[in-house]
């Protein structure tokens, strides 16, 4: 039992030897640190800032599908169909002769995009939306516009054109 009291009081006095010394970093360890701090950094900023780009991006996608949509159901069910953008209150509308459809992936919704109520798209601002004078592109039984024409999305740095082709109704995004 004495040499177990004996490797005990040795512990102790190498702990308290050893609480007496000062703790702290070394100059290599804390430059490392601060070099990892400052890649993550590097990567994360530039995603950040980038969210605004994504959403438009994210919103040109959209429109675009949105007026195939319009130009499809346009061919399928033999009816016109119109898309109407409203630059004031940046949204947009798909309707036919019996006034705004329900959209197809929201059962029981009309199909009405606003940027500024959706949280994934509320920096996009729909810019312009020209029809020959016009801010609606109509679709006839066909699937041919009335009228080419041009929507413009932008974010405070960015734009994106949306650009509908006249007889054929081929759709485009371009900056």
């Amino acid at each position: 039992m004495s040499s177990f009291m004996s490797r005990v009081k040795g512990a102790m006095k190498m702990l308290s030897k050893n609480s007496s010394q000062i703790c702290g970093f070394t100059l290599i360890e804390v430059i490392a640190v601060i070099v990892i701090i400052a890649i993550a950094a590097l990567i994360a900023v530039p995603v950040i800032s980038s969210a605004s780009g994504t959403q438009l991006r994210a919103a040109a996608d959209m429109v675009a599908a949105d007026i195939e949509y319009a130009r499809s159901m346009a061919i399928s069910r033999q009816k016109p169909y119109t898309v109407i953008f409203d630059t004031t209150s940046d949204s947009y509308r798909v309707e036919n002769e019996s006034g705004v459809v329900t959209h197809p992936a929201r059962a029981g919704f009309q199909y009405i995009v606003n940027f500024k109520t959706d949280g994934r798209l509320n920096k996009v601002d729909i810019a312009g939306a020209n029809f020959s004078s016009s801010n609606q592109v109509l679709f006839n039984y066909l699937g041919s516009p009335a009228s080419g024409g041009v929507i413009t999305l932008s974010t405070g740095s960015a734009t994106l054109k949306v650009n509908v082709e006249p007889v054929t109704g081929f759709v485009s995004i371009t900056k």
